[in-house]
């Protein structure tokens, strides 16, 4: 990680508790899903900086430990934030394989009323992950399966669907508009798979122009 003295200021700064602890928020820095809760005193934050891999304190074991230790699913560490009150921590990572234990994606699978119903964010993230598995399995019969043995065909999908976005922009219902926006934006999703891109690489070129504009 860059930035190691203003990170080594942060820890300074972080109000811990009475254990010497702080509640750490690990979120997949490409997609923004929340991951994990966990949590990190000084020490963990310190090896979190050297390494630049995600260490937390067990409380349970009373005990440091570098996530993935055992598991290889480390979180390599993109950004380390913290609130205004300046006693809980946010980690930026980039995960190796499942976050929690029980080898789900994220520790927070479960819902008070039953499974959790996907909320917007999660849509492309979730997309992404399905044209990987395709693009890694090729199931007969995978619609997905063609456009990605085709540059060609997804690249005009990709104009085709465009050009219906805009005729539903200029004179269908906002329905229209938004289903053929998610057939756009599944094409878009497959023709960056087919380049070897995901969905980060667009963003981080709009992050840029924000910063520059």
């Amino acid at each position: 990680m860059d930035a190691a003295p203003r990170l080594t200021t942060m820890i300074d700064e972080i109000a811990f508790d009475e254990r010497g602890l702080a509640p750490c928020v690990i979120q997949d820095a490409g997609t923004g899903e929340v991951l994990t809760l966990a949590w990190v005193n000084a020490e963990a934050l310190e090896r979190t900086i050297a390494t630049g891999e995600m260490h937390l304190w067990s409380r349970s074991r009373d005990e440091l430990w570098r996530k993935g230790a055992t598991s290889g699913n480390v979180q390599r560490v993109r950004e380390l934030r913290y609130d205004c009150d300046a006693d809980a921590v946010l980690a930026l990572v980039e995960p190796a394989g499942p976050a929690c234990h029980t080898g789900e994606r994220t520790c927070f699978f479960r819902a008070a009323d039953g499974a959790p119903q996907p909320v917007a964010h999660e849509a492309l993230p979730a997309l992404e992950r399905t044209i990987d598995a395709r693009r890694a399995e090729r199931p007969d019969g995978s619609y997905t399966a063609r456009l990605l043995d085709d540059p060609a065909l997804v690249g005009a999908k990709v104009r085709e669907e465009a050009d219906e976005v805009a005729r539903a922009v200029a004179g269908e219902s906002d329905e229209r508009v938004a289903e053929e926006a998610a057939d756009l934006l599944y094409h878009l999703e497959v023709a960056l798979a087919s380049r070897g891109l995901g969905i980060e690489a667009p963003a981080t070129v709009l992050n840029a122009r924000r910063r520059d504009g």
